[in-house]
């Protein structure tokens, strides 16, 4: 319902006010002077009949109303006045207005009936003989005691109401005088009460729109002053709160923001309340319009949607591992715990998740190193064992036999020492890596890849493959000389191992932007897409009958990997089957 401002409610009513007031006092006033004037009317009639009394002593009776007429007439005209005399049974022998013969019997009258008992009546009424309404008096006349008649005087009610319409007009323009000024007076009292109201209630909407700092500054009565200070002193306390309150969000905020664990607050009614930037990165959802919604409407993941549903059915907390069946698979370590208010009622639940996948995976690949290098191992370790066997249950004795099976025993050392040898270097590298231990400086690389190629050409050209370079010699790269030289030494030996006879190896550099680029292409059998994702993983081979035929450890990429990482830099594949494999490392550029 729409509401009016305090003036327009307090003016209205200060005029109502006056107005009723007025209205009173003026009905009041004209009433009272119409009964004064009434009542001087009596008095003057009464006084006039006294006075005629005095002159017609002695005089009152029928064979005199000749000699009467003319004094009564004289009178009546002088005084506005009509004059009657009346015997006491009634007949009138004289009126200054009418002739009376004519006239009836007043007797009856009521003036004439209540002189005959008070000593004085009057009476107004119509009438019958003038025609109007009249104001009527009388009076007994006595001799020595007798009632000679009566006196009665008149004045007709016209005249009176005429008078006191006279009056009305200035009565009016009083009252209206009176109502102007009660009017101003009224105006201002109301703007005087109304004005600090109405500056208490802008300084209290611009609390309410946050302008908690600014002050009511009033004077007047002292309960405006009182609530003035009592506004002021709310608003500093409120200000105190918010900002406490502000600050203790923005340090949960920095707390959420900074977690690398997703944190999400879900209500009994499954809406999402609260969820930090970590959660919506980890489940792949934007922040934007998230809180109030149905979690449904927001994750797609059943195995989550089912685990918040656990958690805020349980009492007590809950753990899980999720797997999130994607591209690349994702595991979720989800801790869940009811949400409760101050009062201790349960009013939700609250998720962290953590990302655990690089766990799991660093796991799988531990056991898959230690499975790789059991096995790999284990092979030339059976293989010298049965030679060595046979040889002492008698192949010694056959000269043809004896260096055969020696001959494969030293091969299988070699290849026992080979794998030793790359595994103590790859944990060498590692620790350098972890450790920062390795010095890097600014040099040409084309004396680096120039080396590398000279340490395998006497192995290409076993197959007569060409190992062509494209380098460019002002092309410079921070590097550590002998440890990169030994990446693209094994990116070369790889190339070698997968290229056809009378093949091709190229290995280039180039400059791009911000960037360094090098290269090492062959035309070989390349490597089929499922494979590319895990060459660079530790004892990882694609045809492994093939790897342990041309002597291949399995360690040789995951060296070039981690010798990549220190130069601080990534190294890429871009292979197809039957066309050859082109490894790519990208260095910054210095």
């Amino acid at each position: 319902m729409k509401t009016k401002r305090i003036f327009w409610q307090i003016f209205p009513n200060f005029l109502i006010l006056i107005f009723i007031i007025l209205s009173i006092t003026t009905w009041l006033f004209a009433n009272s002077l119409k009964n004064f004037y009434l009542d001087q009317t009596l008095l003057d009639l009464k006084n006039q009949a006294i006075l005629i009394e005095n002159q017609v002593a002695g005089k009152f009776s029928l064979d005199r109303a000749d000699q009467l007429k003319e004094l009564y007439n004289h009178l009546g005209i002088r005084t506005g006045t009509r004059i009657t005399l009346i015997l006491p049974n009634g007949k009138v022998i004289g009126d200054s207005m009418e002739d009376f013969k004519d006239m009836d019997n007043h007797a009856n009258r009521p003036e004439i009936k209540e002189a005959g008992i008070s000593g004085s009546g009057s009476s107004i009424r119509h009438s019958y003989t003038l025609h109007s309404r009249m104001m009527y008096v009388a009076i007994p006349v006595y001799e020595n005691t007798e009632l000679r008649g009566y006196i009665r005087t008149a004045k007709p009610i016209k005249s009176f109401n005429e008078t006191l319409m006279a009056a009305y007009p200035g009565i009016l323009i009083g009252s209206f005088l009176v109502a102007v000024f009660a009017a101003i007076i009224s105006l201002f009292l109301s703007r005087r009460i109304s004005l600090p109201i109405e500056n208490i209630k802008k300084s209290a909407e611009a609390f309410a729109h946050g302008h908690l700092d600014k002050k009511i500054s009033l004077t007047g009565p002292s309960e405006v002053v009182a609530l003035a200070d009592s506004l002021n002193l709310m608003a500093h306390r409120l200000q105190d709160r918010i900002d406490t309150i502000l600050s203790q969000h923005n340090e949960q905020e920095a707390v959420l923001s900074s977690m690398v664990e997703g944190v999400l607050a879900i209500d009994n009614e499954e809406r999402i309340l609260r969820i930090n930037h970590a959660a919506c990165k980890l489940l792949s959802i934007s922040a934007e319009g998230i809180k109030g919604r149905q979690i449904q409407e927001v994750i797609r993941k059943a195995d989550i949607l089912r685990f918040v549903r656990k958690a805020l059915q349980s009492p007590a907390p809950v753990e899980a591992e999720i797997l999130i069946h994607s591209l690349p698979e994702t595991y979720f370590q989800a801790h869940g715990t009811s949400l409760t208010n101050a009062a201790q009622e349960k009013i939700g639940a609250l998720i962290v998740l953590n990302d655990i996948t690089r766990l799991r995976r660093l796991e799988n690949v531990r056991r898959d190193f230690v499975a790789n290098v059991s096995h790999e191992l284990k092979t030339p370790i059976t293989a010298i064992k049965g030679f060595v066997e046979t040889l002492l249950d008698g192949a010694i004795e056959n000269p043809e036999e004896n260096r055969r099976f020696l001959t494969i025993v030293a091969k299988q050392i070699d290849r026992l020492t080979s794998i030793i040898q790359d595994l103590l270097q790859l944990s060498r590298i590692e620790q350098n890596e972890d450790k920062n231990g390795i010095q890097l400086k600014e040099q040409p690389l084309k004396e680096v890849l120039n080396a590398s190629i000279q340490s395998r050409l006497a192995l290409a050209d076993d197959s007569s493959i060409q190992i062509d370079l494209q380098c460019p010699p002002d092309i410079n790269a921070e590097i550590d000389g002998p440890l990169f030289e030994q990446a693209i030494t094994n990116l070369i030996d790889n190339a070698i191992k997968y290229s056809n006879e009378k093949g091709r190896i190229l290995v280039a550099a180039e400059a791009t932007g911000d960037e360094v680029l090098i290269t090492v292409q062959d035309w070989g059998i390349g490597i089929e897409q499922e494979h590319q994702s895990r060459l660079f993983e530790r004892f990882y081979r694609v045809d492994k009958a093939r790897s342990r035929k041309i002597g291949g450890t399995g360690l040789g990429l995951s060296i070039v990997k981690h010798i990549v990482n220190i130069h601080k830099g990534t190294v890429s594949l871009a292979s197809q089957p039957g066309k050859g494999s082109s490894f790519t490392i990208h260095l910054p550029h210095p």
